[in-house]
């Protein structure tokens, strides 16, 4: 039999073998790049999706962290819940109590106040029967009670001061004392301001969030037309005058705590200068803890540099409770302790950038995290009116097990 010279086919060389190796490894190369690829565009629109949920509800939602507890018991309830001890339930009739409503509350939110009793009588003419002509006699009374709102008013307060002389050294040309009877300090020499009105204006600005724009249009409807630069003036030379020395000592009470919260937080300072507008600064916050009278503190820095941290708390040695943030491990001396709150709320987000359809699924482990704070915040709201050894013995007993499981589960 005669073969053709199609009737076979011809075995491939070794250097063939290899060129297709390569080119095969090749193509292969170029496939897992791609895939690689597509699952990096595919993560980073996942992230982009999450954080425009994250936005959304930022915006548009509930800024409140609260969760419905019953919403956390979906994969304990049934564990937590199960008592193997507790008796079958019985029918039984069951009755509403309406709480009855504390009396006397309007009285007690009065008593403090000056009262000012106005009375409404018949003048004697008026005190006759309209019936018989008979005179007529008070029966009894009926009383209402208001709140009168009495506006502010400015007035204008001399301080005269009298120089006294003698007259007899006058007379004899013998050097003359002259003595100046005693007079308050101004609170701002050469203007207006009286230490009254300096602490006005502080308060309607830092305690009641009133802008000095607004404070000048109260002024000039009273008939005094102060102007937001003249208010700003005042306030700058009260804070450096009066109320340096009171923050100074703040700050010497503040270090001698064993401890201390501390936070930053961006700030926009306009007509800085040497610094543009854009420029982002840092308010740096520093507090005592629950024990004695608080003390807070504000300090403006630049930056978020941890060597304003460090420069602020020189000398303080105890327990720092800050965030998550590396610029405090510059501050000597201080062992630092993390924050539960700050802890919560990653759980929180976690949760709130899932879909509705993916959270009994992708979300078990924020929900049981999330739970795991919740009972700890349980914890602490038993446990707020006791001393502080009392605090600590309790949270050993109570807090720590969830701790433990929390760590280790």
């Amino acid at each position: 039999m005669k073969k053709t010279a199609n009737s076979t086919t011809p075995t491939p060389t070794i250097e063939e073998l290899l060129q297709r190796l390569e080119m095969l490894e090749k193509q292969n190369a170029e496939l897992e790049a791609k895939l690689k690829k597509q699952s990096a565009l595919e993560a980073k629109l996942k992230w982009t999706e999450e954080q425009l949920r994250l936005l959304q509800k930022n915006r548009f939602g509930f800024s409140s962290e609260k969760t419905n507890p019953d919403q956390l018991e979906l994969f304990n309830e049934v564990e937590n819940e199960a008592n193997p001890d507790l008796p079958e339930p019985t029918l039984e009739s069951i009755t509403y109590q309406r709480r009855r409503k504390v009396r006397g509350q309007r009285e007690l939110m009065l008593e403090n106040l000056p009262v000012e009793t106005i009375e409404y009588r018949l003048s004697p003419e008026e005190q006759v029967c309209s019936c018989c002509g008979g005179n007529l006699h008070e029966m009894s009374t009926q009383v209402r009670q208001e709140l009168k709102y009495i506006p502010a008013e400015l007035k204008v307060v001399k301080h005269v001061q009298s120089i006294y002389s003698c007259r007899h050294c006058e007379r004899e040309e013998i050097e003359t004392p002259v003595v100046t009877a005693p007079m308050p300090k101004p609170v701002h020499s050469g203007s207006l301001a009286s230490p009254s009105l300096m602490a006005h204006i502080m308060n309607q600005k830092y305690v009641d969030g009133l802008p000095l724009y607004r404070q000048e249009k109260q002024f000039s409807r009273l008939g005094v037309p102060l102007s937001r630069q003249t208010l700003a003036n005042w306030m700058i030379h009260g804070a450096n005058r009066w109320l340096s020395p009171l923050y100074d000592r703040m700050h010497q009470l503040l270090l001698e705590k064993d401890i201390l919260h501390a936070d930053e937080s961006t700030l926009q300072v306009l007509h800085e200068p040497g610094r543009p507008a854009t420029s982002k600064s840092y308010l740096w916050l520093y507090r005592t803890g629950k024990e004695g009278p608080s003390i807070i503190l504000y300090d403006y820095q630049e930056t978020r540099s941890g060597k304003n941290a460090e420069k602020f708390l020189s000398g303080f040695k105890g327990y720092l409770q800050v965030d998550g943030y590396a610029g405090y491990h510059k501050v000597p001396n201080v062992k630092l302790v993390g924050c539960m709150a700050h802890a919560r709320r990653k759980f929180d987000e976690a949760l709130k950038v899932l879909p509705s359809s993916k959270r009994l699924t992708s979300g078990v482990a924020a929900m049981e995290g999330l739970q795991y704070c919740n009972q700890l915040y349980r914890i602490e709201r038993d446990l707020k009116e006791l001393s502080s050894m009392e605090r600590y013995e309790k949270r050993l007993e109570r807090s720590k097990p969830v701790l433990d499981a929390f760590c280790h589960g």
